[in-house]
């Protein structure tokens, strides 16, 4: 065994069996490829944490005075904003013989968007400054897109099954060490002014994150998707590339397949982990946190939660994705429950040291759990499928929850006016409905 063999089968525990299902010319590649495939997703992470739309973003909007209505359109635009033209991009990923050049372009797009984004923190102010962030965010999300498309079909032909969501898991962790590390930091430095410089200056680095990752993603080997005649590649079957046709697949494809259907569905009741965090963050500013060394805790958390949960549920994913998903959501959901029901005891207040705690906490299990359900969901949709339909589920499952997203979102959102804590109620139930209704789903993984 080389080095880099060693180290992969010291990360990884190997599918041997799987391993040899792969052509020959891909198998030789799956130490090399697995650790690229990992520090990639390493400093994708990483960089997720700075340009975060539930934590850092609202906390620079604060810092530079932009108006509250901005603050609410973060979220939305940050995942919608990546999802909905999914289905609409995937004909043009398809014509790709290396998916790889389609991430690589991605991740291009948005060092570009969050290098904006540091120049409007460092320079401008009020509402200019929020509208500028939040157009950079939508460009910022269009990249996360073509990332979002590729990156499954590029890990499904160059891993085999029963080590990609250790693979998933391993990057996740290993961002955690980078998340904690840089909540340390602004815990300890931050201070308790608010000055947008420093965050400029995060977003800064953010920017050069990107870029390495676009580096280490077009060293990946990709085996080449061969034309044929009518411009599809070999193993696209009858999935067309015109625009027309992919609307009408589309369709047929929510409609006819029961298992894509209800997959899509289990996904919109697990949004309960994603839009529930900037919740608790309300509550926990509402109870007057302040200061830049405050966002130094939820970073920390969510570094936290991301070292130790990544390497766990990476392994978990292999063994049953689908379980993994749903446990993660029951555990959200009673956490949530649990924050509203202490929140609302009478001489409650949230300035005390053990407050402060409660809401961290809150938010370090909403982020594990998070972790937790974002492995086994992306394992499970690269594990169901083969080939082209697997790039098909990705990008119709993500474009149909682009708009589950905003109908969820806006409900919570409208909720929220009449208090937070309806909110986070309401977003609790819809993952205990979603408990019940991903028992219902096929099992995929081989454990």
């Amino acid at each position: 065994m080389n080095p880099t063999e060693r180290i992969y089968s010291a990360l990884v525990k190997r599918d041997r069996k799987s391993e040899e299902q792969l052509p020959d010319r891909v198998r030789g590649d799956v130490p090399r490829n697995g650790l690229r495939l990992i520090w990639a997703n390493t400093l994708q992470s990483s960089g997720d944490q700075v340009v975060n739309a539930s934590t850092v973003l609202p906390w620079l909007f604060h810092a530079l005075g932009v108006p509250a209505a901005l603050v609410g359109a973060l979220v939305p635009v940050r995942e919608a904003g990546s999802m909905l033209p999914q289905a609409l991009l995937t004909p043009l990923v398809l014509r790709a013989r290396y998916r790889k050049r389609v991430f690589v372009t991605g991740s291009l797009v948005q060092a570009c968007s969050v290098a904006v984004m540091a120049g409007a923190a460092a320079l401008g102010r009020g509402l200019p400054a929020g509208a500028v962030i939040v157009a950079a965010l939508a460009v910022f999300s269009l990249g996360r897109c073509l990332c979002s498309i590729s990156s499954k079909d590029v890990q499904g032909r160059t891993v085999p099954s029963g080590e990609r969501g250790q693979v998933n898991g391993l990057a996740t962790a290993a961002a955690g060490l980078v998340a904690i590390t840089l909540g340390l930091g602004i815990r300890v430095f931050g201070g308790d002014d608010l000055d947008p410089a420093p965050l400029a200056w995060l977003l800064g680095g953010g920017a050069a994150l990107w870029v390495g990752v676009a580096w280490v993603y077009a060293r990946v080997r990709e085996p080449a998707d061969e034309p044929t005649a009518n411009g599809r590649g070999p193993d696209s079957g009858d999935h067309p590339v015109r625009w027309h046709d992919w609307l009408v697949q589309t369709y047929r494809l929510l409609r006819e397949d029961r298992t894509f259907r209800r997959f899509v569905s289990v996904r919109g009741f697990l949004l309960v982990s994603a839009l529930s965090p900037p919740f608790v963050i309300t509550l926990a500013t509402q109870s007057g946190t302040t200061g830049l060394s405050g966002l130094g805790g939820y970073i920390l958390a969510s570094g936290v939660a991301a070292l130790l949960g990544g390497r766990l549920f990476g392994r978990l994913a292999d063994r049953s994705s689908r379980k993994l998903m749903t446990f993660g959501a029951a555990v959200a959901s009673a956490v949530i429950l649990v924050l509203v029901l202490v929140v609302s005891l009478p001489g409650f207040t949230g300035t005390t040291a053990w407050g402060s705690a409660l809401f961290i906490g809150c938010y370090f299990l909403l982020a594990l759990t998070h972790t937790g359900i974002r492995v086994g969901r992306k394992t499970y949709v690269v594990d169901v499928a083969e080939g082209d339909l697997r790039t098909t589920y990705v990008a119709v499952s993500n474009s149909a929850m682009g708009l589950i997203l905003l109908v969820v979102g806006g409900v919570s959102s409208l909720l929220a006016v009449f208090g937070v804590v309806w909110a986070l109620v309401f977003l609790a139930a819809l993952g205990l409905v979603g408990v019940v209704a991903g028992g219902g789903l096929p099992e995929v993984s081989r454990g």
